[in-house]
C-alpha cells in the first residue's frame, strides 16, 4: 500500500466523530446523534396566562386560602380563651383528647397551610413560570451582573403581580399578620411576666423565720456563733401547690458571727446580734449553697465551687457567679421570733438582664 494510501485511510474515522463545541461550550447538535443537547422546549402557556376570567379565579382562590388561615388564627385565639385544661371531648379515631390541645392543633394548622397552599398556588397559576437560563457566571458580581439582577428582581415583582392584584396582596398581608399571634397568646399565658415573677419572694415585713426541720419560728437563741441553719418563710407550707416555685426562690441560710467579724458595716446593720440572713440561692445557675467553713465564714456551691464570704456581704471571692448572694434584712419582733424586715432588695438566683 502507497504512503498516500495509508494516510487517507487514518484521516477516514475523523468524518464519523459525534459532536463537536461549539464557541459557549454548549454541544452543537448533529443529525442522528442521541445524546445532542435538545435544549429547551417550546414555552407552554397557562389557562391563567391567556384567559384574565380563569386568572381572576385564580386570584380568588388565593384570596380564600389566605383568609382561612387568618380565620385558623382566630379559631386558635378563641380556643385557647373557651376551653378549659381539663375539658375532654371524643373524636374518632383518637378516642378522648384534651379539647383544647385538639383545638389549638387543629385552628393553627389550617392557619399555616392556608398560607402556605395559598403561595403555592400563587405562583403555580398567577406568577411567570417562563425559564430563563443563564450562562455560570463567577461568584463574585460585577457592575453588569448586578444591574442583571436588579432588573430580573423589577421583572419578577411585576410579573408576580403583587401591587396589580390587592385582594391577594391585603389577605396575605392579612394573615401573615394575624399568625405571629399565635405565638404571642401561648407565651403570654405562661405565667407573670419575668420581671414581676423574679423580682419578689415570699419574705416580707414582719415574717417570721421558721426552721423547716420543726416547723417552728427561730429564734436567737436557737442559732449559736459559728453554725448554720436553714429557714423558709411564715405561711408558707409543703402542702401548697405553689410550694416549689416558691421555696426555690426563697429558701434562706441563717448564720451567726461574732459581730467584730462582720467587715460589711450594711451586712452588719441588716443583722442582729451577728446572725445574718443570706439568699441560699446561687447567683451562677441557681443551685443551692450549703456548704459552710466555719473558720473562714466561706460559703460553697457545691455545683461549680463558686465561693462566698459572708463575713463581708457575701461577696464573691472565688468561682463563676456574677452577683454576691442577696441579704435579707432581719430583726426580732415582740414575742422574741426573728423576722424578715422585707423582700429581698434584688432578685434572688441567677443573674438576669444584668439585673441593674
Amino acid at each position: 500500500m502507497s504512503e498516500t494510501g495509508s494516510h487517507n485511510d487514518m484521516a477516514e474515522p475523523e468524518e464519523h466523530l459525534p459532536a463537536t463545541h461549539g464557541a459557549h461550550g454548549t454541544e452543537a447538535a448533529v443529525p442522528g446523534d442521541p445524546f445532542a443537547n435538545p435544549g429547551h422546549p417550546e414555552h407552554e402557556f397557562r389557562r391563567q396566562d391567556i384567559d384574565e376570567k380563569a386568572a381572576k379565579h385564580s386570584e380568588r382562590v388565593v384570596a380564600g386560602l389566605f383568609t382561612l388561615s387568618m380565620l385558623g388564627t382566630l379559631a386558635f385565639i378563641t380556643s385557647f380563651v373557651i376551653f378549659p385544661v381539663d375539658k375532654y371531648i371524643y373524636v374518632f379515631p383518637l378516642g378522648h383528647v384534651s379539647a383544647l390541645n385538639f383545638s389549638l392543633g387543629l385552628s393553627l394548622a389550617v392557619a399555616l397551610i392556608g398560607i402556605g397552599a395559598g403561595a403555592v398556588h400563587w405562583a403555580r397559576t398567577l406568577m411567570s413560570d417562563e425559564e430563563m437560563p443563564d450562562d455560570r457566571h463567577r461568584a463574585d458580581a460585577d457592575d453588569e451582573l448586578r444591574a442583571n439582577i436588579e432588573a430580573q428582581w423589577v421583572q419578577g415583582a411585576k410579573e408576580s403581580a403583587f401591587g396589580r392584584r390587592k385582594l391577594i396582596r391585603t389577605t396575605m398581608l392579612g394573615a401573615l399578620t394575624l399568625v405571629p399571634l399565635s405565638a404571642v397568646v401561648i407565651l403570654r399565658d405562661m405565667g407573670p411576666l419575668p420581671q414581676d415573677k423574679l423580682r419578689h419572694t415570699a419574705w416580707a415585713k414582719g415574717k417570721a423565720l421558721i426552721n423547716p426541720n420543726t416547723n417552728k419560728p427561730l429564734r436567737p437563741e436557737d442559732i449559736p456563733v459559728g453554725s448554720l441553719t436553714f429557714a423558709q418563710p411564715e405561711g408558707l407550707n409543703e402542702e401548697d401547690e405553689d410550694f416549689q416555685q416558691q421555696i426555690a426562690k426563697a429558701a434562706l441560710m441563717v448564720v451567726r458571727l461574732k459581730p467584730e467579724d462582720i467587715k460589711d458595716k450594711k451586712e452588719l446593720d441588716w443583722s442582729h446580734q451577728g446572725i445574718v440572713a443570706f439568699s441560699k440561692i446561687c447567683t451562677h445557675v441557681g443551685c443551692p449553697v450549703s456548704l459552710y467553713e466555719q473558720q473562714t465564714h466561706h460559703v460553697l456551691c457545691p455545683c461549680h465551687q463558686s465561693t462566698f464570704d459572708l463575713s463581708d456581704g457575701a461577696r464573691v471571692i472565688f468561682g463563676p457567679a456574677g452577683h454576691r448572694l442577696p441579704q435579707l434584712r432581719i430583726s426580732v419582733n415582740g414575742e422574741g421570733n426573728l423576722v424578715a424586715m422585707s423582700d429581698f432588695e434584688v432578685p434572688v438566683g441567677p443573674a438576669f438582664w444584668e439585673r441593674g
